[in-house]
């Protein structure tokens, strides 16, 4: 059988290890892949000295389908957020951020599973007309939301609660104060939700959204909304089972879809082989899910699960004192 192509970035910072984590795990499944490295970040700036290098962009749009380790875009000098620009540079449109409760971790709350569903690529992200006057004393940036990108992630929000036969889906905004960019996406999201009638739709303005998840988080579903608010809420979201560490994300378009962990390189303790790779491995479980495997990622998903619940052989922050690599030896035991 030919194996399926896939780009890898390992990353910066712990990157390199989680990925390779997750790479181990998928190879001992038998998933059957090939792995072509891209360098980007901090690695491909002193390698090539750029943070995005052509060959990257050429190996994603060729083989499309990316699982990337965390990237770090130097603070200052000019420097655009290298995950900004894959997400314009490929029109990934969607940003899936699901977060499911695992018996062992260190969390207030217990069975949750809860999507958020972010555009990806408008909003306050666009990156449109941002400037400082000149005294320093005032700045500005414009929020941008079109009929069409409100459309197809409202879209792709309801698409997915139906296909994995989610009840509801709440759609998030802030349309009683920000009337024109909010109001408009609010305006569109209720066009979308009549046409899914077996679908329950709640509205809710995003600072009552913030108060009721952590509150009440059993209510949510299915959340969609817009660039910013999706990128707190999610984050808000991996705070409910436990950290960052246990949060993948997946940026979906059109032509590409790229597979992240969702936190950060943590330099601090890049090296010492103590990461939890769990956030890049629920990624690449995305992964196999959206090749339609689904079979591989049930088997690593409860793999994983098991191994946490034992508490036995698993990472500083699930109260354990394993290595990467040690903790990994114990998932793919458990395969």
């Amino acid at each position: 059988m030919n194996k399926r192509s896939i780009t890898v970035i390992p990353g910066d910072g712990i990157g390199p290890s989680i990925i390779d984590a997750a790479l181990k795990i998928l190879d001992h499944a038998g998933c059957n892949f090939h792995y072509d490295y891209a360098d980007a970040g901090l690695m491909a700036l002193e390698k090539h000295g750029e943070l995005l290098p052509k060959s990257t962009l050429d190996l994603i749009a060729q083989n499309k389908i990316t699982l990337k380790g965390p990237l770090t875009t130097p603070v200052g000098g000019g420097f655009t957020s290298i995950n900004v620009s894959l997400r314009k540079h490929f029109s990934l449109y969607a940003n899936v951020r699901p977060v499911v409760s695992f018996e062992g971790t260190r969390s207030r709350f217990e069975n949750i599973d809860i999507i958020t569903i972010r555009e990806n690529t408008e909003g306050m992200y666009s990156g449109a007309g941002q400037k400082r006057s000149e005294d320093n004393n005032s700045a500005e940036a414009m929020s941008i939301v079109t009929r069409e990108g409100a459309e197809r992630i409202t879209v792709f929000a309801y698409e997915l609660a139906r296909n994995e036969g989610r009840k509801k889906v709440t759609i998030v905004h802030k349309a009683n104060i920000l009337k024109s960019t909010s109001g408009l996406f609010l305006d569109v999201a209720r066009e979308v939700a009549q046409r899914y009638p077996d679908i329950e739709t709640n509205e809710m303005i995003v600072d009552a959204a913030c108060m009721n998840l952590v509150m009440y988080p059993e209510r949510f579903d299915v959340i969609v909304t817009t660039n910013l608010f999706g990128d707190i809420l999610s984050d808000l979201c991996a705070g409910l089972i436990g950290g960052l560490g246990m949060a993948p994300g997946a940026n979906i378009g059109k032509e590409a879809a790229i597979f992240e962990a969702v936190h950060g390189s943590a330099p601090d303790i890049a090296g010492q082989n103590i990461a939890n790779p769990c956030s890049v491995i629920l990624a690449s479980i995305q992964m196999l899910e959206h090749l339609g495997m689904q079979d591989k990622a049930r088997q690593i998903r409860e793999a994983v699960r098991k191994t946490i619940a034992e508490g036995k052989t698993v990472t500083r922050d699930l109260g354990g004192n394993a290595s990467t690599t040690e903790f990994t030896q114990a998932i793919i035991a458990n395969l």
